[in-house]
């Protein structure tokens, strides 16, 4: 009994701490959803109801972000575990400069978001002095130039994953290439004296080693990418309605604070789906997990 009890104070600051930054604000939040019609400065509702339910699923702005949040995940959570578990490959097969090649390129997660961002828009902006250092490649191979950060909606969310792409890739690097040194390498010993093939030794002892770790990412990469926003707002700017390349997450910042704002309702509406979204996802992928992932 005294165990228990010492173990529950040690827990105690995390659980006030999860209570009242984590658990207290999304009951708040869930609540404020329901609320039809409320003031923020007066704190006063016109009533209770799924009428902020029905207006966000029926925006157009909201259903434009649903769109770009969902292609953003589909294309960058498996494009970015994929090049991050190659780069890993061939980082751990050499020995010469490793640690070199590591931070090089480990560089762009410590770089600030925004910072890249200025730096994409050069790479792939059109300015009357020059279309972007992307169109002179394309020229050169004989195409034509293509508005990358004001032109059609494709080029636009090209940018926007190849950006996403280049800045969870790093982290991602960081985490299979320790996961890679874990791995017993009495394991691959013996497969080279059964004469076994680098594919099925890949297939049969490095994935099943890894694949905690790469559970992890896929996770961690699906909630990130549904979280997005500073990505965008870096190439786009802050009117992403206007580029048509917002975000849930930006959908409900400018219902709380943009040129929308006002409306903590249907923010709170919309957060609320998200969230409904993220959790179905996550618990998918846990299903999923129980029958691929080897502990």
């Amino acid at each position: 009994m005294k165990k228990n009890l010492k173990a529950w104070l040690y827990l105690l600051p995390a659980i006030l701490f999860l209570g009242a930054f984590l658990v207290y604000p999304l009951i708040d939040v869930f609540i404020y959803s329901f609320e039809e019609g409320f003031n923020f400065a007066s704190q006063t509702y016109l009533g209770v109801g799924g009428y902020n339910y029905s207006y966000v699923l029926h925006d157009p702005y909201f259903l434009q972000a649903v769109q770009n949040t969902f292609i953003l995940v589909i294309i960058t959570v498996p494009v970015s575990t994929g090049l991050a578990l190659l780069i890993s490959l061939g980082l751990s097969s050499i020995k010469p400069l490793r640690n070199l090649y590591q931070t090089i390129y480990f560089l762009p997660y410590v770089t600030n978001t925004l910072a890249v961002g200025l730096v994409f828009m050069i790479l792939f902006q059109k300015t009357p002095y020059s279309d972007g250092l992307v169109n002179l490649l394309i020229n050169w191979f004989g195409g034509s130039s293509i508005d990358f950060i004001d032109g059609p909606y494709w080029a636009k969310m090209f940018v926007l994953c190849f950006y996403t792409v280049w800045v969870v890739l790093p982290f991602k690097i960081l985490i299979l290439t320790s996961a890679l040194a874990s791995v017993n390498q009495d394991y691959y010993k013996a497969a080279r004296v059964d004469g076994t093939s680098k594919f099925r030794t890949f297939t049969r002892i490095t994935l099943p080693m890894i694949s905690p770790m790469i559970f992890y990412l896929v996770i961690t990469g699906f909630i990130g990418a549904f979280k997005a926003y500073s990505d965008a707002v870096a190439l786009f700017g802050t009117d992403l309605n206007a580029a048509g390349m917002n975000t849930i997450v930006g959908y409900v910042y400018d219902m709380l604070y943009g040129d929308s704002g006002g409306y903590p309702s249907y923010a709170s509406a919309a957060a609320i789906i998200l969230f409904a979204i993220v959790l179905t996802i996550t618990c998918i992928n846990l299903l999923v997990s129980k029958k691929h992932v080897h502990y």
